[in-house]
């Protein structure tokens, strides 16, 4: 049982990372009343439907707010200064968040400024562009 939910995970991550390689933000739609939800969940978050199906959306959008680190950690010295972003998906109700690299202060980066999925970083997950 444990690795049934296991290998499920990987194969939905592996999707998520394919498609944020092809530029794309992976969700789940509700079959019965459309709803759109980034998780993987059991139940719609609206009809309490249960039986969903995996769409690609465009990454793209509008920063809402992020979290800009100046001072790089440990491990993060491949991309330098970057942001922590969350964004409006243009063409959805949703919000998705990702790494955008060489962000060093507000002005880099006014909030309503748009980004994309540039893809996805093993190390640092789903990647972003202005």
């Amino acid at each position: 049982m444990i690795e049934e939910k296991l290998s499920t995970h990987k194969s939905t991550l592996e999707k998520f990372i394919e498609a944020a390689n092809r530029k794309k933000i992976l969700a789940q739609k509700c079959v019965k009343c459309g709803h759109l939800m980034l998780e993987t969940v059991f139940f719609c978050e609206k009809c309490a439907g249960n039986k969903f199906e995996q769409v690609d959306l465009e990454g793209s959008g509008i920063v809402v707010t992020y979290t800009i680190q100046a001072v790089v950690p440990e491990g993060f010295e491949d991309v330098g200064s970057y942001a922590w972003v969350v964004f409006k998906l243009d063409n959805a109700p949703l919000r998705a968040s990702g790494l955008l690299p060489g962000i060093k202060t507000p002005a880099d980066l006014p909030i309503g400024t748009k980004v994309r999925v540039a893809g996805y970083d093993s190390k640092h997950g789903l990647m972003l562009q202005k």
